[in-house]
């Protein structure tokens, strides 16, 4: 039976809050010794651990001394020596520490330090007996002290949530993350580069605009003081840009932070940075040219190949296909846009294929639908598609043969989008006609709308802009791809994320002195006085509302119901409809629909039931988790926006003075996932 070394330093499963003060002891005992590791300014150094690693040379004579600062990962303290991993900006070493050489008193000091401080050694670099390159330690000084614990003395760092919010603590202990953001800055370097090298003036536009402007994306909202005006955040760059191209400036582009006030997911996020360049004198067609040779040149320079693993599969980056957008609906779906002569016959052609029609329902806006609904989901290599209607390109050029539809592109790797491009349009009747119809169309839809008509864009057309090709990608979708990363957050450093509230006694645990565990029990116990009478308060509140709803009189007065069916469905028939009651576990808006809700639903089973609902325009996503639905379980699967949907949510609609109102049919929390309705 092996024997434990005495000796070898044993992490016993202690409390987290007497970990905490042992640290506080420690740093109070070092400043009283003088030793105060916070009033350290800096630290001399001459070498990275990786760069010593792996140029080591066995044959030399000597060997270098060097200086390393970094973060003590691990150590083993074996009787008048001791190992510590050291690990730097560049990767990770192994130090020898031996008494002889620090000291008895100073040696036995550092062997205090905790996994987590951070230390500058100076030493000699060579090869341990086991083969592992080390620095033999001549001197070393703490730098900084960690007063917290890094997460693996305790669960690690594998709640994806807290990983987000507490990147420097994700990046601490999970090394291979750092990577990422590294890969992150070699693509932004690259592409920069790329367009650089081909003539392109990096330039910046303004962040705070005026107005907002009719694009269906919803802005977010400040206001400014000095100006007493409320001002939008930018939901793209091309107005600004393509000014630029009027006054002259050939080739411009804009790396840009984008806000974007809409859903999040795994593709989505409410600020991203997206690069939107713009030439003279070329068509989509050169756009589409200088995408590939864009794709190839930065991703041959940072993964050093064109076959990109992600996802599963193998992109190869190397063969583009290009479609127009009637071509691959028709392929897709064996619908044929180019045989349907009007708005009615594409509305009819929805119906009979159960795709989702668009609030303004055209032709050009049904094919789009059908685009979404049949084609996407089958991009997974690179595609360009083609020719897109003129109602969902309201920038876009017209094509001279067709003017139903315009010259714009936009392409997909792995079912996604990742850029979108056109022939800008430069005639500025049509522009200022198209923008005060797509203004109207949104306040038809919504008359609090404030959406606006930029006429300083449209005037700026009116000087002139030469033909151009414009293009618009974002960059957080390409480092996705190229790093194989699942979400948009794991490719941002610090997401956007719902705050968490931070209690008193929280706070508290980051100030306590000596007296650690007192202070903690007498904040605790003030925290819990203060929630006491808060949720009092909130008790009575709760009276006085369920007071008031008790005596409020609800006016049905104007309420208009759709007439009840007068023919009767047989017993058998209804019965066979499975009416349950459903959890949901998460709620989001599908991309590219201003309707739909994805539902993620505990239906009982030990499978997640996935069902899709119009009624964005009536709930906000996040409002719903946690809710308590019926849904029917028991339709077939039904395709939508290419995901099946698999049931049906059930609601109440009526109408109030012509405008329709709809609410889910909530049921209290207490009744299980699976309760079968009678």
């Amino acid at each position: 039976m092996e024997q434990k070394n005495p000796n070898i330093e044993v992490t016993q499963e202690v409390s987290l809050s007497e970990i905490l003060q042992v640290r506080r002891d420690k740093l109070k005992s070092l400043q009283e010794k003088g030793q105060n590791p916070y009033a350290k300014t800096k630290f001399n150094v001459t070498s990275y651990a990786q760069t010593e690693v792996d140029n080591f040379d066995d044959e030399a004579e000597e060997h270098n001394t060097i200086s390393l600062a970094g973060r003590i990962m691990s150590k083993r303290i074996m009787g008048k020596a001791a190992f510590m991993d050291l690990r730097d900006t560049s990767g990770k070493i192994q130090l020898y520490l031996r008494q002889d050489a620090l000291g008895v008193d100073y040696f036995k000091e550092v062997c205090t330090w905790d996994i987590g401080d951070i230390a500058g050694v100076t030493g000699e670099v060579f090869r341990t007996k086991h083969g592992e390159v080390s620095v033999r330690v001549k001197s070393i000084e703490l730098l900084s002290k960690s007063l917290l614990p890094l997460p693996e003395k305790f669960h690690g760092l594998k709640d994806q949530d807290m990983r987000y919010r507490q990147r420097e603590v994700d990046l601490i202990v999970n090394p291979e993350v750092k990577g990422t953001f590294v890969k992150r800055s070699l693509i932004l370097r690259a592409l920069r580069e790329f367009l650089d090298n081909r003539g392109f003036l990096e330039v910046d536009t303004p962040i705070l605009t005026p107005l907002e402007i009719g694009a269906s994306a919803r802005p977010f909202y400040t206001h400014h003081n000095t100006l007493d005006m409320d001002m939008v955040l930018r939901i793209e760059t091309e107005l600004y840009l393509k000014r630029l191209i009027v006054g002259g400036f050939d080739k411009v582009y804009e790396v840009g932070r984008i806000f974007r006030n809409e859903g999040m997911d795994t593709k989505h996020n409410p600020e991203f940075t997206s690069i939107e360049l713009y030439q003279a004198y070329t068509d989509y067609n050169g756009m589409m040219d200088l995408v590939e040779d864009m794709m190839k040149t930065v991703t041959q320079k940072v993964c050093g190949t064109l076959q990109i693993p992600y996802d599963g599969k193998i992109i190869d980056l190397s063969h583009w296909e290009r479609m127009t957008m009637t071509e691959a609906v028709k392929k897709y779906s064996g619908v044929d846009f180019d045989q349907i002569s009007s708005d009615e016959e594409a509305i009819a052609i929805s119906k009979q294929h159960n795709v989702e029609l668009p609030e303004v329902p055209s032709k050009g806006a049904i094919l789009s639908e059908f685009f979404d609904a049949f084609v996407e989901e089958n991009l997974i290599q690179p595609t360009f598609i083609y020719d897109y209607p003129v109602e969902i390109s309201p920038l876009a050029k017209r094509k001279p043969e067709n003017p139903m539809m315009t010259e714009r592109f936009e392409y997909f790797i792995n079912a996604t989008e990742f850029g979108n491009a056109f022939s800008e349009l430069n005639d500025p009747i049509d522009q200022r006609a198209r923008f005060e119809k797509q203004v109207a169309d949104r306040r038809e839809l919504d008359p609090t709308t404030k959406a606006q008509v930029d006429y300083d864009y449209v005037t700026a057309l009116e000087y002139g802009l030469a033909p151009t090709g414009g293009l618009g990608f974002g960059v957080d979708r390409l480092v996705m791809l190229l790093t194989d990363s699942a979400s948009i957050r794991d490719v941002l450093l610090f997401p956007t994320m719902k705050p968490v509230a931070k209690t008193e006694t929280a706070n508290n645990q980051r100030n306590m002195d000596n007296s650690f565990m007192a202070k903690a029990v007498s904040a605790v116990k003030e925290v819990v006085s203060d929630v006491v009478e808060e949720v009092k308060e909130e008790i009575e509140e709760f009276k006085e509302e369920i007071k008031e709803e008790i005596n409020e009189k609800i006016d049905f007065s104007n309420v208009e119901i759709e007439p009840l069916f007068t023919d009767f469905v047989d017993f058998e028939t209804f019965a066979k409809s499975d009416f349950r009651a459903v959890k949901v576990k998460e709620c989001e808006a599908v991309p590219k629909s201003k309707k739909l809700l994805k539902f993620t639903l505990d239906d009982g089973t030990d499978t997640d039931r996935v069902i899709l609902s119009g009624i964005h325009e009536y709930y906000e996503p996040e409002t719903l988790i946690g809710k308590t639905l019926i849904a029917i379980t028991n339709l077939p699967p039904r395709k939508m926006m290419g995901i099946d949907s698999c049931g049906m949510i059930i609601s109440a609609v009526h109408h109030e003075e012509g405008v329709e109102k709809l609410n889910l049919l909530m049921v209290d929390k207490r009744i299980p996932a699976g309760a079968k309705l009678y």
